[in-house]
């Protein structure tokens, strides 16, 4: 009994990360759902939530402003989630330009100050979009290509990472493989997760907005729900830099887990497969699955235990445990943010997992994390 459910654990863990995947790429050969973009310039209106940000609300602004839209059709408002330092008085500052500024009587969090800002735009596509991410001038333009398909609610950016002296740094083998399984998810169906930090829906799917829910997967969830999908975009990207202190980095990891577990547990019928088909399995597998993992990882450490006595295969298994751990130690201690390229993987794989079960632990504890301090970066 025990070595079944060694094995299944391991099965597991291998189909959150590969099978499924691999699993996209064989239906894929069978069913491909590009999106028809056309050379659309609806009336637009770009919603930056902020909160105490009055060191790069300016910097953002001018950002926005620079985007090759039309002026007349780019509405911009600032949803300050009652700031108490000079971001108010910045972004009045910008009134002449046309920046609107919205805010909230009370600290409510980021969901709420971005509800304010929905009930007043004037848009029929809504662009949310963090103070901390920068865009190219075409990054609206581009992002509303996508909805001259009309089976598309919500769009996606690529996330970019930029270093600490400005220049645009290397993907890591995470990134690639997160922003692979997007590309995937796209053309066969759609995805089942959105960039927080800039993404696009219509404005009708945007009705439902809970202050209490992550916005960028609950706006998926409304795209779903009305019979819409949500796709990535390529051209779309969003240039952040990262987050240098490992603990506030770790802390991000689990507010967005939470985050997220909280969205999922209140749209549990969507994973209705006679209801809502091939997004059903993608939300078990991309979200649930991953989500479960260090439980898997957790059962299989124990489980191996009980077989060491059973074969030499077990005290190898074992045995590789244990480098993987040592290795993802190493990674995370004496050598820096992640170690050194080889000891990223492991020791991403591990923080992740750990983030995971840390989210897991304050949800059923009662946490939801409504309100946000934004990333110090």
């Amino acid at each position: 009994m025990i070595e079944i459910v060694f094995w299944i654990s391991i099965a597991f863990i291998f189909y959150a990360y590969l099978g499924y995947p691999l699993a996209l790429q064989l239906l894929n050969m069978f069913r491909s759902y590009p999106v028809v973009k056309g050379d659309i310039e609806p009336q637009v209106s770009f919603i930056i939530a902020a909160h105490n940000e009055e060191l790069r609300i300016g910097a953002k602004i001018d950002n926005t402003l620079a985007q090759a839209y039309p002026a007349g059709k780019l509405e911009i408002i600032i949803a300050s989630d009652c700031s108490t330092d000079r971001t108010d008085e910045i972004v009045k500052s910008y009134a002449s330009q046309g920046v609107r500024l919205i805010r909230a009587s009370e600290r409510k969090g980021k969901e709420a100050a971005q509800k304010l800002a929905v009930q007043e735009a004037k848009g029929g596509i809504l662009v949310f979009s963090d103070v901390a991410t920068i865009l190219l001038e075409s990054g609206v333009r581009n992002i509303v290509r996508n909805f001259s398909d009309l089976t598309v609610g919500c769009v996606s950016s690529v996330d970019r990472l930029v270093n600490q002296d400005g220049r645009i740094g290397g993907e890591g083998a995470y990134v690639k493989y997160e922003m692979f399984l997007r590309s995937l998810e796209s053309r066969v169906n759609s995805l089942v997760g959105l960039s927080g930090s800039f993404f696009a829906a219509r404005t009708e799917v945007c009705q439902n907005w809970p202050v209490n829910l992550q916005s960028d997967f609950n706006t998926l969830l409304n795209s779903i729900r009305m019979g819409l999908r949500g796709v990535s975009d390529p051209e779309s990207v969003g240039y952040y830099k990262n987050i240098s202190d490992e603990r506030r980095e770790f802390e991000r990891k689990v507010r967005t887990v939470l985050r997220g577990i909280s969205v999922f547990m209140s749209s549990l019928f969507i994973l209705n497969p006679v209801k809502y088909g091939l997004i059903s399995w993608q939300l078990f597998s991309h979200k649930l699955c991953r989500w479960l993992v260090p439980f898997a990882m957790i059962i299989v450490f124990v489980s191996n235990l009980g077989l060491l006595a059973a074969s030499q295969l077990y005290v190898l298994t074992f045995l590789l445990q244990l480098v993987l751990y040592a290795l993802a130690i190493i990674g995370c201690t004496s050598l820096g943010h992640y170690g050194r390229s080889a000891l990223k993987i492991p020791a991403f794989f591990v923080i992740v997992n750990v983030s995971i079960l840390s989210a897991w632990f304050r949800y059923l504890r009662g946490e939801r994390m409504v309100s946000w301090k934004p990333s110090e970066r």
